[in-house]
Formats: structure tokens, C-alpha cells, sequence
């Protein structure tokens, strides 16, 4: 049985805050919502789309955060917002918001994720790997992705995590997180979802190693800047493997030609925010001292992008929904290509609605310039309930 409802999507491209939240409000709204989640751009009036979304959803559980574009039903936007419900009879869901980031401990925050778990299960919703996951919303101007990120999925075991990190445009100044009926930032929200709808969480990257090695001499984790690789000046060293200048480093370069980490046989991208004036390098995660990096290079994303879908459309059919957090790098990339359009028309026919992040999280780890999400087909699992 085919329940097309239990998930409705919305996007406004008007740019008054309020009437902004008032047409995704009419979009989305269905009875017994038991989740609203959107993703805005940072140039609205926040405080005013707030008090809005607070007046028109009420006491229903509405999670959100800024980003650096948005992704929906009108395609590509920047100032506008997007988003999703989801219905009671179909979602069974329990949140929490942790705050002051900047002082998180790994115990409390495995404790916290536990017990929005232990939550769940009290209200008689059977978690399990196979109809349960939890998203994620993070200030990522915070810097402590990766921690929470670890903290949380070690506390969900086999229930698989994904977010994405706020963003405000390309500025890097102040991204926040909605919780409450307000934003905030130095905070995230962890949402447990139990679905009764088949779903696939996907990773799907366009990056390919080369064999140019990159040894981390010196770095500083904690602000994610790395000052020296073989030995020399951060991005001097970077700017001569790829054979250009340093002065000519800009976020087009970074996004074409990010570096990866290699973890028990699975790659994952470490890419570059930006380069500093002592010759240093800013990424997006933390660099720690002695890794060993490569050189990456992109392959074709509109063929990796319909691969991933093909991929998801034969597991559980065509998506009524996809939620998707998709690095503002890719974005930078998929502005400057000639299959932009194409690129949005598939994310557009399999039903993405979702955002640009700052980052993005997978399975307990900070990862960047992927495009992760989670799908949801159009049939119910009628032995599962919620």
C-alpha cells in the first residue's frame, strides 16, 4: 500500500521571513506531525522566522538550521527555505538539544544520546538497525564535529547517524541550529527517528586519490589549521603539488582538488576551507599531526550522482522523499559546471529536499565534500510499527 502523504516537502524562495515560513507552513502541514525539519539561508530575519515557525507549528517537534544554499523543490537557491513533515502514524520520533559545545565531554554526550534513546524505547517504539537511524543538526562554526560526532554514534551502536553542519553562506561567521522555537549556535540537536517507511542511508563521493602523498608535520587539531606538510609551509607544499602558485589558492582550487584520509580501506575527504596569511591551511575537520594525506582529484559528479540514485531506486524504488546534506564545495563545483542544470534536475526527480553544509556526518564520522542523505521509499512496512 502506497502512502504518499506521510511525508510532505516544501521551499520558499520568498525572502520576507515570514511569509517565508507561512507558505512552507501551508506546504507541509498535515495532521498528527510528529517532525518538521527545514534549512534556511542566514540572511533571514532570524529572530522573526522563529517567533513565525514557533506561531504556526505550535507544539509540534520542528528541528532546523541555517546553511550555506539550500536544496529543494525549486532546485539550487540561495535566501530561501525548504524542508519537510513527517506524519505520527509513519515516524515515531524523540529529540534533545545539547548546548555549549565548546566545553562537550564525550560521557556526557554518550549519556545524553542513550538516554533519547532509552526514550524512544519507553514510548513502545522498537528501535532496530533496519527501521531506526538519527540525524544530526551542528553549529559548524563549533569546530566539534568530530567529537560529537563519535560521543553519539558510540552510544546508538548499530543505528546509523547522519547530519549535516550549519552554514551562512560563505561568510564563516555565525551559523545556528533551531531547537525550541529559537536559534542558537554553539549547539546541536540529535533527532531519533523510528520509520514504518523503507529507507537506505547513502555516502556517495566523486573523489579519486592520486598517488601525490602529503605527511602532516605540523598541525593544530583542535582549530583545524595544519602549518606544515613535508616539512615546509602548509599551503606553499599544497600549492606546488598541484603546480600552481600559492597566491593563486581560492575555493574553486580547494574544491577540485581536495586531499583524503584512508581508514581501513574506505576513503574519506579532508577538504581545505581556506589559506591563511602565515602560509598555513584551514580545513573543514581536524588534521592531526602524522597523517599521511593524498591529493585527490573529481571525477564526473553528475555520473556518480545518478549512480548513487539508480542504486537507491533499485533497493526500495523511486524516493518519495530523499533528506540531503551536500558539502558547499560540491556546491562551488556544481555552480561553475556545465551539467549544473542536469545535476539539479536529478536531485529535483528523486525528491532531495536538503542543504549545504559546512561538513557532513556518516556512521559516527566528519566528513566532507560527499553528498550524504537518507531515502525513503513509498511503501509502508506493515510488519514493523510505530
Amino acid at each position: 500500500m502506497v502512502h504518499m502523504d506521510c511525508v510532505r516537502k516544501a521551499h520558499s524562495c520568498t525572502t520576507d521571513p515570514r511569509k517565508a515560513a507561512q507558505e512552507f507552513h501551508a506546504m507541509v502541514s498535515q495532521p498528527g506531525m510528529s517532525l518538521v525539519i527545514f534549512f534556511c539561508s542566514s540572511e533571514y530575519h532570524l529572530d522573526a522566522l522563529a517567533e513565525e515557525m514557533k506561531h504556526l507549528f505550535g507544539e509540534v517537534l520542528v528541528v532546523g538550521c541555517t546553511t550555506a544554499g539550500e536544496i529543494g523543490p525549486a532546485g539550487f537557491r540561495d535566501h530561501s527555505l525548504a524542508g519537510a513533515s513527517f506524519a505520527g502514524s509513519h515516524f515515531r520520533v524523540v529529540a534533545g538539544q545539547v548546548d555549549h559545545l565548546q566545553q562537550f565531554e564525550v560521557d556526557a554526550g554518550q549519556a545524553f544520546a542513550q538516554s533519547l534513546l532509552h526514550k524512544l524505547m519507553a514510548e513502545g517504539a522498537p528501535a532496530d538497525v533496519d527501521n531506526s537511524f538519527a540525524l544530526l543538526l551542528i553549529d559548524g562554526l563549533s569546530l566539534r564535529e568530530e567529537p560529537v560526532t563519535r560521543a553519539f554514534q558510540t552510544a546508538l551502536g548499530r543505528l546509523a547517524l547522519l547530519g549535516g553542519s550549519a552554514g551562512d553562506g560563505m561568510k564563516f561567521d555565525k551559523t545556528q541550529v533551531y531547537w525550541d522555537g529559537q536559534f542558537c549556535s554553539d549547539c546541536a540537536v540529535l533527532v531519533l527517528v523510528v520509520s514504518r517507511m523503507p529507507f537506505r542511508i547513502f555516502k556517495t563521493q566523486h573523489i579519486v586519490a592520486t598517488e601525490d602523498r602529503l605527511v602532516v608535520t605540523e598541525a593544530d587539531a583542535s582549530c583545524r589549521v595544519v602549518k606544515e606538510i613535508n616539512g615546509l609551509p602548509a599551503s606553499q607544499e599544497y600549492a606546488r603539488m598541484l603546480g600552481i602558485d600559492a597566491s593563486d589558492l581560492n575555493p574553486a582550487r580547494f574544491a577540485a582538488w581536495p586531499v583524503v584520509l584512508t581508514i581501513g580501506g574506505t576513503t574519506y575527504v579532508r577538504s581545505i576551507q581556506k589559506a591563511n596569511a602565515d602560509g598555513s591551511l584551514t580545513f573543514f575537520c581536524a588534521i592531526e599531526n602524522g597523517l599521511v594525506l593524498r591529493v585527490a582529484k573529481g571525477v564526473d559528479l553528475l555520473q556518480n550522482l545518478e549512480q548513487a540514485f539508480a542504486e537507491i531506486r533499485a533497493e526500495i524504488g523511486p524516493p518519495q522523499l530523499v533528506l540531503g546534506y551536500d558539502c558547499i564545495l560540491r556546491k562551488l563545483e556544481i555552480t561553475q559546471s556545465a551539467a549544473r542544470e542536469r545535476i539539479g534536475e536529478v536531485l529535483q526527480e528523486n525528491n532531495t529536499v536538503g542543504f549545504h553544509t559546512y561538513g557532513e556526518q556518516f556512521r559516527g564520522v566528519h566528513v566532507n565534500q560527499t553528498l550524504v542523505g537518507i531515502a525513503f521509499g513509498a511503501n509502508a512496512v506493515e510488519t514493523s510499527h510505530v
